[in-house]
């Protein structure tokens, strides 16, 4: 496979944490994107290894272990390496290097002020047992998104407090240069709304099992939608039903094709006259039809390892090289720069 050249397209990084195989849920809300941006950017994709350890690091094998299947996902919805580089971020030293200027100039309350660290702190329930890493994770970011240079990056609004401060270490290096040395970054904002978990109880999450993965099973995808919660109050078939939190709906509205045939199944389901399992079933096949082609392409992707290595390692190589002149331009604002 060939990788693009330079471009005078805008630059795009995105990525993920790779702690486990993707889901719907980053398929609403980034894959599908991604598969149309490649289209009209210069895009990068980072497989976040460095990243899945600041709360994994006790387990590592989590992370090492999925970093192909995390490739693999990304081929079979339709990311395509002659237009996209896919890299390894523990492949681009520059990233860690970056990370480490960057921290001098960020203090600690700032970092326990922004809400998307907050929010997952609290989640993950570490208090005082929180690792540094997992504190330092929006500096490590800003070394991600200001190492490629990215002018773009797609995020969800929880997301947006990060990029805040990516553009705050931007300013503060530009500042100590007395000149323009680091872009700032706008977020692309996902149009999709954020896909709840199956269960309606929490975020979708890789470790919850509360997603339907992009490789799941016919049975797996099968006992997922057989659990969903639909309306409590919705006992009998010719009882009215309420869609608005009902999750068999919303996954309607986010992967049926039909959208006016998804519009009369909640007014039929709204008036009475339509049982939950005969909206299962509507949504089983809708997800069984679409996820069966990527499932098998994910399988052929992970039949030839090899492959998927060199796809990383031809695309890490890529990306040392502009990793690289971005931290030697970084290094020179502290004088850095000896020989």
């Amino acid at each position: 496979m060939e990788f693009q050249t330079a471009t005078c397209k805008p630059t795009i990084l995105t990525g993920d944490r790779a702690t486990g195989p993707l889901h719907l849920g980053h398929y609403v809300g980034s894959l599908a994107q991604r598969v149309d941006l490649q289209q009209k950017y210069e895009q990068t994709i980072l497989v976040a290894d460095m990243q899945g350890l600041t709360d994994n690091a006790h387990n590592s094998k989590k992370v090492s272990s999925n970093i192909l299947n995390v490739v693999a996902d990304y081929l079979a919805v339709g990311i395509d390496p002659e237009k996209t580089t896919i890299c390894l971020q523990s492949q681009l030293p520059a990233l860690a290097e970056l990370t480490m200027y960057y921290a001098n100039l960020v203090t600690i309350s700032r970092l326990e002020r922004n809400p998307t660290v907050k929010a997952e702190i609290q989640s993950k329930g570490f208090e005082r047992s929180l690792p540094a890493g997992f504190l330092t994770y929006p500096i490590s970011q800003a070394a991600d998104i200001t190492g490629f240079n990215a002018s773009l990056v797609p995020v969800g609004d929880d997301q947006l407090p990060m990029l805040e401060q990516t553009n705050e270490i931007v300013r503060k290096i530009n500042s100590l240069a007395g000149r323009s040395v680091l872009n700032e970054c706008s977020p692309l904002l996902s149009k999709a709304p954020r896909l709840p978990s199956t269960d309606g109880k929490s975020k979708m999450s890789k470790s919850l099992g509360n997603a339907i993965n992009l490789g799941a099973s016919e049975k797996e995808i099968s006992k997922a939608v057989k659990s969903m919660y639909t309306d409590e109050n919705h006992l009998k078939v010719e009882d009215p039903g309420k869609v608005e939190g009902n999750i068999v709906f919303t996954y309607l509205d986010a992967f049926h094709p039909d959208h006016e045939y998804v519009q009369s199944l909640k007014a039929h389901y709204q008036r009475g006259g339509l049982g939950d399992g005969t909206t299962k079933k509507i949504l089983e096949e809708c997800l069984q039809e679409m996820l069966r082609p990527i499932r098998l392409k994910r399988m052929e992707y992970l039949d030839d390892k090899a492959q998927l290595i060199d796809l990383l390692k031809r695309g890490s190589e890529v990306s040392r090289e502009k990793t690289n002149r971005v931290l030697r331009e970084v290094k020179g604002v502290f004088g850095l720069n000896i020989f």
